[in-house]
């Protein structure tokens, strides 16, 4: 009775589970390793049960791994992975902040606040004590819709220096004497560096990775977070570019049906002026095969024509009439048939593009 009260309970939890929250651990692909992770048998990881990722073994890792379907056809899914811990050093431990760990788990997580629900990160690690994602030295979490910062682990964050051995009690109680400080490797270039060395860089990017690993890491985040607001203030300003294709592609559209119109009308009139020849060509040779062997043939073709008053010359003039007009709009034709092509094609590719 208590099971079917717990299934029946977490069936309505999920039914109105928020845009924040993760429905369950559903996915079917399989599972791959990487830097931080690696599998144990096969080459692949093996699926890891929620209620294990708290408790986990030292060394031990668990990946969350989002497959969102890049069609929209299929509901984004996510699963749990575990494998043996890879190389951690570039990724900062994070804690939550007013949170269970085991809350953490099954709740999106995000580089900053106000971003859209399908934008949480694709792959998240947990070691049981801290969470990891990949390029973020802080993150929020929603659980139950209510943000939850989590912040860089100042216990990790700082790499601690080993105590001197001692011989007895006494020196062991003995104060440590305070670590003389050093100059970082910025203060020693901005003594060395000289304003005519080609080598001599402005140290406004610089990074003190020795001091406040936290503090650093944040200054980066603005940095990112003023550079992609200023991506989108510049896309919200010049981002007409796709409304500037489709418009020109129209008007290459409309260039390519008036074109082809003009391209029609030049072939008709090309067509004429060749029938016209044609007629001539045939009437002239019907003319001189009769003339054969008559010394009063060209008397006989005077009296050609309406009037009588055509002759052979003037028969032949109106030929070379008929076919350089025929070659004139045979030449446009093909003028405009090739704007037509060029339009067209043009055309396409910026509708396409």
């Amino acid at each position: 009775m208590k099971r079917l009260s717990f299934i029946v309970l977490c069936t309505a939890l999920t039914a109105f589970a928020g845009p924040y929250d993760i429905d369950g651990f559903d996915a079917t692909d399989v599972g791959s390793p990487d830097q931080y992770i690696t599998a144990e048998f096969g080459g692949q990881l093996k699926k890891a049960p929620a209620s294990e990722v708290g408790s986990l073994q030292s060394g031990r890792l668990v990946v969350r791994q989002k497959f969102e379907d890049p069609f929209g056809e299929s509901e984004t899914t996510y699963q749990l992975y575990q494998g043996r811990a890879g190389d951690l050093s570039s990724l900062v431990p994070l804690t939550a902040d007013g949170a269970d760990y085991s809350d953490i788990v099954s709740a999106k997580i995000y580089q900053r606040k106000g971003m859209a629900a399908e934008e949480d990160a694709e792959k998240v690690y947990f070691d049981g004590k801290f969470i990891y994602v990949p390029g973020m030295s802080s993150a929020v979490a929603y659980v139950n819709d209510a943000p939850v910062e989590l912040k860089g682990s100042e216990d990790e964050s700082v790499a601690a220096v080993p105590a001197p051995a001692v011989e007895d009690d006494e020196e062991e109680e003995e104060e440590a004497p305070a670590p003389v400080a050093k100059k970082s490797r910025v203060e020693e270039d901005e003594e060395e560096c000289d304003e005519y060395d080609p080598d001599c860089d402005d140290d406004e990017d610089e990074y003190d990775v020795r001091g406040n690993v936290d503090r650093t890491n944040r200054e980066a985040d603005d940095r990112d977070y003023a550079a992609s607001e200023a991506s989108e203030n510049a896309t919200d300003r010049f981002g007409i570019a796709d409304e500037v294709r489709f418009w020109s592609a129209v008007a290459l559209s409309a260039v390519a049906v008036g074109s082809a119109v003009m391209g029609v009308y030049q072939h008709m009139k090309a067509n004429e002026a060749q029938d016209a020849y044609d007629k001539l060509e045939e009437l002239n040779d019907k003319l001189l095969k009769g003339c054969e062997g008559n010394k009063n043939c060209e008397t006989a073709v005077s009296k050609f024509g309406k009037n009588g008053d055509w002759t052979m010359a003037d028969l032949q003039k109106r030929m070379d009439t008929n076919q350089k007009t025929h070659d004139s709009y045979a030449t446009s034709r093909n003028i405009w048939f090739a704007v037509t092509g060029v339009s067209l094609t043009a055309a396409i590719v910026l509708f396409v593009w």
